[in-house]
């Protein structure tokens, strides 16, 4: 929208919890006029709010916040602020969430947006009740060759899909000493890495397949126990407390039904030695199949059949994204430069204000939370079962 930059007064921004993904998100709102020129000047870093004093006072120093506060309530309340990210524990996503919306504020909040299906859908609710914009943190989804992804796929480059894999393997909690924090304890944490990992890959399902419609599920638990952590502790933090138990998952294996037929297998841990933020996934085809690497963003591999090679011996071929194909213009003016991930986050703050401004929603929202909440919701209960469940999205309302 022109004009946007020329407003008489910015929005105002707080930002609710000033770990890692606190600092993530500051980062993005800071950046909207680097790549977005008509966003330039339209928001302004208002608040921070988080209950370790330190914290705030680094949040300050390195964002210049105009104000820190030690409890969320008192930045939602701030007349000054317009738009919230939270990014606090997942236990405190629905009581926060819903006071954003029905403070009048436009919500920004990271995945998995609660414990479970019915916080995340009290938040969506919240939201539809208040008419405000949202966002959720699927970044994933914003990479330009994810989206070039889904546009083939849905244009029949690869023919009906047959099968896919997702995997999402990480190695932040495989040492044995990685302090107890949260996200290890089933009140704060909820379902461990199926909140935390699993989540991205059920919404990658979701966003290049559509909505799945029955599936199986194992979770495993391989580190029992871990230390109390030694004062606040963030996601990469050591122990030297005494021991606790785990309680909740750090592996996930599901077998997913799409409601279009396709069979997806989904792998997601938290404890893999020797991978580091390994995410991918791979589609199968009639005619062709694609692969995307998250560690090699700006590449798919693409290999379909052109009826020369009998759908034998198909070579694949590596596709580099360009400026246009999805936002990659905003950052880079041709292909094979790189983008990382905190441009993934840029990417979401940019469609949640344009949202919020009044423009087209493209982005994820708490909509998208809710749907993908279902999923992890059934995978959890088939592996208690220890059966095939039926994923039901009654209830889980609409866009």
């Amino acid at each position: 929208m022109a004009g946007l930059s020329d407003r008489a007064e910015p929005l105002g921004v707080a930002v609710v919890g000033w770990g890692w993904m606190g600092a993530v998100h500051a980062r993005a709102w800071s950046r909207l006029g680097h790549h977005y020129p008509d966003l330039a000047g339209v928001v302004r870093l208002a608040s921070v709010a988080d209950p370790v004093a330190e914290r705030r006072e680094d949040a300050v120093r390195r964002f210049g916040f105009a104000a820190a506060y030690d409890g969320w309530r008192d930045a939602v309340a701030d007349p000054a602020v317009h738009l919230v990210s939270v990014t606090a524990p997942n236990a405190v996503h629905r009581e926060i969430g819903c006071a954003v919306a029905a403070a009048g504020k436009h919500l920004w909040i990271e995945k998995p947006v609660g414990l479970d299906a019915s916080d995340a859908r009290a938040v969506a609710d919240a939201v539809r009740e208040a008419g405000v914009a949202s966002a959720v943190g699927f970044n994933y989804r914003n990479a330009p060759a994810v989206e070039r992804a889904r546009e083939l796929i849905r244009d029949g480059a690869l023919g009906d899909v047959t099968h896919a894999r997702v995997q999402l393997f990480s190695d932040y909690a495989a040492h044995p000493e990685g302090a107890l924090t949260w996200r290890f304890e089933r009140a704060t944490g909820g379902a461990g890495v199926l909140g935390d990992l699993a989540s991205h890959g059920v919404d990658l399902v979701r966003f290049l397949l559509g909505d799945v419609e029955q599936l199986v599920a194992d979770t495993a638990v391989f580190v029992s126990s871990r230390p109390r952590p030694m004062g606040a502790g963030d996601h990469f933090a050591r122990g030297g407390g005494e021991p606790a138990a785990v309680e909740n998952e750090d592996f996930v294996s599901a077998l997913l039904r799409t409601r279009s037929g396709a069979r997806v297998t989904l792998e997601a841990s938290r404890v893999a030695v020797g991978e580091q933020n390994s995410y991918s996934f791979s589609v199968h085809g009639g005619r062709g199949s694609l692969a995307w690497d998250f560690r090699r963003m700006g590449e798919l591999q693409v290999a379909v059949n052109d009826g020369a090679a009998d759908y034998q011996d198909v070579a694949a071929s590596t596709v580099l994204v360009g400026p246009g194909h999805g936002e990659l213009g905003a950052f880079q003016p041709g292909a094979g430069i790189a983008m990382g991930y905190d441009d993934l986050k840029v990417i979401e703050a940019a469609r949640f204000l344009r949202a919020a401004l009044g423009q087209e929603q493209t982005g994820a929202t708490v909509h998208d939370a809710v749907q993908a909440a279902v999923v992890l919701d059934a995978m959890a209960e088939s592996a208690s079962a220890g059966a095939w469940v039926a994923v039901d999205y009654s209830g889980a309302g609409s866009r």
